[in-house]
């Protein structure tokens, strides 16, 4: 049944703890692939390139946009972000589960291009502990995590433009859910090859 893998579109606030819940699902289950983004944005500390993100420069990214080479991209704080087409089709014909880790902006377009993508928020319990794990983090200066509060409170506007929202508050639980929703949307009748089972 369903040989095609699902494409899962997480999105949520920097800091809400979406790369923890990932690396925790992942641990678990090997039926994923994560969708490594490209990026103009210089690399954080530890970042390797093709781990994390593919870092390009500027002008490569926008030979990209240029070639239909991204399923989306958007511009995020400055910085281009996109999704590299060729590696998620080819997952998804293989039957991987596909998940795409980006902003509300490239979520909505891949949505329109794609409208049986499941889409999944990622937020923290609350905005004040949102802010203590962006400081925590220690990898920006004040005023980049004053503008991340901002982009937040634009992405929570957002929220009900999503199917399901996971809070993450203990990432055991949050990975759980998440676990879940997928397991769900793969026994989802619309998706299933009806004439394989019988119907």
């Amino acid at each position: 049944m369903n040989k095609r893998g699902i494409l899962i579109v997480l999105s949520g606030p920097s800091g809400a703890g979406k790369g923890t819940v990932l690396t925790r699902l992942f641990s678990e289950r090997d039926d994923m692939f994560l969708s490594v983004s490209a990026t103009t944005r210089a690399p954080r500390p530890g970042e390797e390139d093709g781990v994390q993100y593919y870092f390009v420069s500027r002008s490569r990214f926008e030979d990209m946009i240029a070639s239909d080479e991204l399923l989306e991209h958007a511009e995020y704080c400055g910085n281009y972000y996109g999704t590299p087409l060729k590696a998620v089709e080819e997952r998804l014909a293989a039957g991987r589960n596909v998940i795409l880790e980006i902003e509300v902006q490239g979520a909505m377009k891949v949505k329109s291009r794609c409208p049986d993508a499941v889409m999944v928020f990622i937020a923290p319990p609350s905005l004040k502990e949102l802010e203590r794990r962006l400081r925590g983090r220690n990898t920006e200066d004040g005023d980049t995590v004053e503008r991340r509060m901002e982009k937040a409170k634009k992405e929570y506007a957002e929220i009900d433009r999503y199917e399901y929202l996971v809070v993450n508050d203990d990432i055991d639980t949050a990975a759980r859910e998440l676990g879940a929703i997928i397991d769900a949307e793969r026994c989802r009748m619309s998706r299933l090859d009806r004439a394989e089972i019988g119907l």
